[in-house]
């Protein structure tokens, strides 16, 4: 009998990994997640936060999550189902459901969690479809994964492609699907570019289809009137859109995810949804900062800054001034043409992207590459994730980083 080593493919893949540069190489975040921040050591200039609203350090998100700690402890101590559910957890989805204008949310331990645990019971036969865009995000593909849907090359369409998308939903037609589930992010992740909700909303109507979409990188930056509601918003969507999966680990500065819609769908999701049945319930400090999060956005009173006019006036100046320097692949242009956070600017190869990001720290600019096979090869890049209280002589000193090191590496 030949020995096997059970567990020498663990070093062998790293290694395969190291050797094609394709390895995550982590660096040490020593302070809060603020415009200026601490780096391995290095004071620089944080560009690459999801944190588009700076509300992980907002005075009112830190003291509601102090005073939920101090009076519901570090800990749930159970699921929800159990044991778990508390005040503050009813609380966080009532403010979640008045904000976004819907019936009712069910929150989860994450958006992964969330689209996870959710898609699979929403297309839970073999008889059902699942349509997508080619661009979606990997908690959606994973999501995907763990249904008994048919999905497949007859049921992807290419990006934003609304004939494609049309096709897809006759192909389903075909095969005479119990249900067809359309599912889209709101903003993608890479690109920094918004779906055609509209438009999905129309066609998905037309065939009787549920629209899915996962909204983590629209909540907190797109709606009407600079709102922050999210794409749904942004395209007065609401009741129409059947599921809405909502992030709080971005604008809003906490960590969580959310199923956004009808009482119907909360009802049908909190009964069979096993990552959120099986997963311990928030801590109390989360809840508490999220609560305060949505208030900071809700505004009520008028107390807080406009956190939201202030990130887009960022983006909107960041975006035009990039182009004008000369980043002009049609990634990073229609990217500018986004009210999102997220700016691609194409490098081209990996190594060309991996020394960007190097020289921008060198200049005291964190702003991280993101490589092939994360994106098609040729569109090597630095993702910029724009946030609210960045100045003006930051984003100047960001843009004057960009060009001259662009120029150094033969990029412009």
């Amino acid at each position: 009998m030949t020995k096997r080593d059970p567990v020498g493919f663990l070093k062998a893949e790293y290694e395969e990994l190291v050797r094609n540069n394709l390895d995550w190489k982590h660096r040490r975040l020593e302070s809060a997640s603020d415009p200026v921040c601490i780096v391995d050591g290095k004071e620089v200039i944080m560009m690459c936060s999801n944190n588009y609203l700076n509300l992980s350090t907002h005075p009112h998100v830190v003291k509601r999550g102090l005073e939920a700690m101090e009076k519901f402890g570090a800990g749930s101590g159970s699921v929800r189902a159990i044991a778990g559910n508390m005040a503050l957890h009813e609380e966080l989805e009532r403010k979640l459901a008045e904000f976004k204008e819907q019936e009712a949310v069910m929150i989860t331990q994450t958006g992964f969690a969330a689209n996870a645990g959710v898609i699979p019971q929403l297309a839970s036969s073999s008889e059902d479809v699942i349509i997508s865009d080619e661009l979606n995000h990997g908690s959606i593909i994973d999501g995907v994964r763990l249904t008994k849907a048919q999905r497949g090359r007859d049921f992807i369409y290419p990006h934003s492609d609304m004939g494609g998308l049309e096709k897809c939903l006759q192909n389903a037609e075909k095969v005479n699907a119990r249900r067809i589930l359309v599912i889209t992010d709101g903003v993608f992740s890479m690109d920094g570019d918004m779906a055609k909700l509209d438009e999905i909303q129309k066609l998905a109507e037309q065939y009787g289809a549920i629209i899915y979409v996962d909204d983590a990188h629209g909540d907190g930056v797109l709606g009407r009137n600079k709102s922050g509601k999210g794409i749904v918003d942004h395209y007065a969507l609401q009741g129409k859109v059947h599921v809405e999966m909502n992030t709080f680990s971005k604008a809003m500065g906490t960590i969580g995810g959310a199923i956004t819609g009808s009482q119907d769908l909360v009802n049908f999701c909190r009964n069979k949804t096993r990552t959120y049945l099986l997963s311990g319930s928030h801590p109390p400090a989360v809840a508490g900062a999220s609560i305060g999060a949505i208030e900071v956005l809700m505004n009520k009173d008028g107390k807080f800054e406009p956190r939201v006019k202030m990130l887009l006036d960022n983006c909107d100046y960041f975006k035009k001034r990039i182009i004008e320097i000369g980043f002009t692949h049609e990634i990073t242009a229609a990217a500018a043409k986004t009210p999102t956070g997220i700016t691609p600017i194409i490098c081209g190869e990996n190594d060309k992207a991996k020394a960007m990001s190097n020289l921008l720290y060198e200049d005291g600019i964190f702003a991280l590459p993101i490589v092939f096979p994360m994106v098609p090869k040729g569109t090597a890049r630095i993702r910029v994730m724009m946030t609210a209280k960045l100045t003006k002589e930051h984003l100047d000193t960001a843009l004057a980083s960009f060009e001259r090191n662009g120029k150094k590496l033969g990029i412009l």
